[in-house]
């Protein structure tokens, strides 16, 4: 298969499996939400906020060090994926060990504190099989990993509606986190011999070698779990689990759309990785491309959730959830900075600045939870929202900054005109049919947009080849 064909391939397929993951995580949402009501979904999304807690103190950096570190030319692949393996599994048994001490004091019920302990073990077997999705990613056969976790996802569901129909509770809903992970770390580690004999390695000295690098990138994955969750476990402390489960109905609708972009730039860091130092007009045209496919997808996500976001919530969470509309539309916004952060983020690690990065994201965080114990006391929910949003949008300001500075790199807007005007159309669409029934609504909204898009041809067929084909030589 050609490089230029395999890419293509890769990049559709990986595409469709997580649309499919995404589907079923709303459906898992919607199970759950019905069945635990808004107060025991706050306890679930707590918990899962744990999970993210546990990713971000072990983070290390690995995963993102690994892949680039594959990346170059010459690398030793087995002694890189055998150590950094190693190295991941240890640091997950030892958090194991010691997360019951953690969590022992919070005010928390026992069934709450037997979840986490559930979702400290299931994050053994989830940050285990991520690390080699570099591995993955340097051969182009994502896909494999994302087709894994979609029939993780299927086993998922299957488990929640399985403790949905017989009742078995609340700690049976956060034991279908651990069952999918178990099984895609299984597939997944199967997967990867085909591509890499690796063994087990226990080199100190590499070890040493290695964190020096990636522990800034480490750190940076801590300071973003602390704006991305901890407004999630301040609310529970000052707020309640009512507070918690209004926001993360919304939150977790925002939280399923951002695989496209982190899956797009996860794609692209292998040739961003490449072409920094080889070939800057490639490097130049990646990014830009790339920023293009985010604008057009950004702004009917920004515009349809503006208008539908009442429905949207009533046909994920059920009517009892008609409150968290107002956050998901504070929320879709926050999500536009999202998609550009995730890319300038990747462009300053690239460009082995994740030294920048990691001050960046310091700053943003503290700027975070400072705002964030400010505004919840006296808006709630409402108040934590309005936090997300003006922390993605400093991240984006302040990466945006960082790279034009440093990587010899300009941001280009060319064609955008045409894609806001396709937008404008569509805004009026919703204007003046907004009041139809959803599906009509929102079909009619995404065909307007569309057909503005193809007769002010904001985005030509050149234009995706440059995107899906930049490692073609």
């Amino acid at each position: 298969m050609a490089l230029a064909r395999k890419i293509a391939y890769n990049v559709a397929a990986s595409t469709v499996a997580k649309i499919c993951s995404t589907v079923l995580a709303l459906v898992n949402i919607g199970f759950i939400t019905r069945y635990l009501g808004i107060g025991g979904f706050g306890d679930y999304a707590t918990v899962l906020a744990f999970l993210s807690f546990f990713g971000a103190i072990l983070d290390l950096g690995l995963y993102s060090m690994a892949t680039r570190e594959i990346s170059r030319q010459n690398a030793d692949e087995k002694k890189i994926m055998s150590n950094v393996f190693s190295l991941r599994l240890l640091s997950s048994l030892v958090l194991f060990i010691i997360a019951p001490l953690l969590f022992v004091f919070l005010p928390y019920s026992e069934e709450l504190k037997k979840g986490i302990l559930i979702i400290a073990l299931s994050y053994t077997f989830s940050s285990s099989y991520m690390v080699f999705n570099g591995v993955f990613q340097k051969n182009l056969r994502m896909d494999k990993v994302t087709i894994t976790e979609l029939l993780g996802r299927i086993l998922q569901v299957i488990f929640i509606m399985l403790a949905v129909r017989n009742d078995w509770g609340f700690l049976a809903i956060i034991s279908s986190v651990l069952a999918s992970s178990v099984f895609t770390f299984g597939a997944v580690l199967f997967l990867s011999r085909k591509y890499i004999k690796f063994s087990l390695e226990f080199d100190l000295v590499y070890w040493k070698r290695f964190l020096k690098m990636s522990l800034p990138v480490g750190i940076s994955a801590f300071v973003t779990f602390l704006y991305f969750k901890m407004d999630t476990i301040i609310l529970s402390f000052l707020k309640g689990s009512e507070a918690v489960g209004i926001y993360n109905m919304a939150y977790k609708i925002i939280e399923n759309i951002t695989f496209f972009p982190g899956m797009m730039v996860g794609l692209i860091l292998p040739l961003l990785s490449v072409y920094v130092f080889s070939d800057k007009l490639r490097f130049a045209k990646v990014i830009n491309e790339t920023a293009k496919v985010f604008i057009i997808m950004i702004i009917p996500l920004v515009i349809g959730t503006f208008f539908l976001a009442e429905d949207v919530v009533n046909i994920i969470g059920g009517e009892e959830f008609t409150v968290s509309a107002n956050v998901l539309r504070i929320l879709i916004v926050a999500l536009a900075f999202i998609f550009f952060g995730n890319l300038f983020n990747s462009v300053l690690l690239a460009a082995n600045l994740q030294n920048k990065l990691m001050y960046v994201l310091s700053f943003c965080a503290v700027f975070n939870i400072g705002l964030n114990f400010i505004l919840i006391p006296k808006y709630s929910y409402n108040g934590a929202a309005a936090v997300s949003l003006l922390t993605e949008f400093l991240v984006v300001v302040l990466t945006t900054y960082f790279v034009h500075k440093y990587v010899d790199y300009k941001f280009s807007m060319r064609g955008w005109g045409r894609i806001f005007l396709s937008g404008f159309f569509m805004f009026l669409f919703l204007m003046m049919f907004g009041d139809l029934n959803f599906a009509y609504a929102g079909i009619g909204s995404v065909l307007t947009y569309g057909l503005f898009l193809w007769l002010t041809r904001a985005i030509t067929v050149k234009e995706v080849k440059i995107l899906l084909f930049s490692g073609q030589k």
